[in-house]
């Protein structure tokens, strides 16, 4: 049993053991945030279980694919619990393996890039910078419905800070508002980031206090990553986008018109 991460989308973004493990699986049981690019690297005979989630659609709840696992281990099978990004990132990668371990199933787990690294490079976005971010703060904007998003709001107010938003986009607008009353600068960076290092990848810049109302205009149709600081400002020479543009340059196309010049 191999838990792995599958990265942020580009399949040349996975790391060459995760390549190898997928190439040689028997059986891959993946989520929805495994892009199709990288489901197209399954072989035709390799038996697949999706058990994506969805926001407000979980089909399969984490505890039945904790038992979908352990049924699936009892056979002398290869098996790959592919998730996107790092699976031990937001993933709940820990609790598939401490379900595992009780049963007895050894896993070994195979990390991912993950998707804040990878979305900010694609668009420009330095995660740390002298004299504009010492640190950087990842945290989930999902919780569950009966949960209120609890999070340390002066640490992520911090000017010196970089916060990175995952599974924001239906809590954006609540998170921008406690930070900004904890004394973050509305005017503060920020940019959203959809289908990041993929050929569907967009985003668009704004500031911590417009962020919500334009990403909500952006009509993004994918996962959305937020990074919000003073680094998230910056872009690749030349890429520079206004606040409200939607953009949808990609790595490959900035290679190839670097190339050409």
């Amino acid at each position: 049993m191999y838990l792995v991460g599958a990265g942020p989308g580009d399949p040349e973004l996975l790391t060459c053991k995760a390549r190898r493990l997928i190439g040689e699986a028997d059986i891959v049981v993946y989520d929805r945030l495994v892009s199709d690019e990288i489901l197209a690297l399954i072989p035709a005979g390799t038996a697949r279980f999706d058990v994506g989630k969805r926001p407000g659609f979980h089909p399969v709840r984490q505890e039945n694919i904790n038992a979908l696992l352990v049924a699936l281990a009892k056979g002398s099978r290869r098996i790959v619990r592919l998730k996107g990004g790092d699976p031990l990132l937001f993933g709940r990668g820990s609790e598939e393996v401490a379900a595992l371990a009780a049963a007895g199933v050894a896993c070994e787990v195979v990390p991912g890039v993950t998707s804040a690294s990878a979305c900010a490079a694609a668009v420009g976005v330095p995660l740390t910078h002298r004299g504009m971010a010492a640190s950087v703060r990842f945290v989930t904007g999902h919780c569950r419905e009966d949960a209120e998003l609890d999070f340390d709001w002066r640490g992520l107010a911090d000017p010196d800070t970089t916060l990175v938003v995952y599974m924001g986009f239906a809590n954006i607008g609540r998170i921008a508002e406690r930070v900004m009353a904890h004394g973050l600068d509305p005017a503060t960076p920020a940019v959203a980031i959809c289908n990041g290092t993929t050929p569907r990848q967009r985003h668009v810049r704004a500031t911590l206090g417009t962020i919500a109302a334009v990403a909500a205009g952006a009509e993004f149709d994918g996962p959305v990553l937020f990074i919000i600081g003073r680094t998230a400002g910056l872009a690749w020479p030349g890429e520079e986008t206004e606040e409200g543009n939607v953009a949808d340059t990609r790595p490959a196309q900035r290679m190839v018109g670097a190339a050409a010049e």
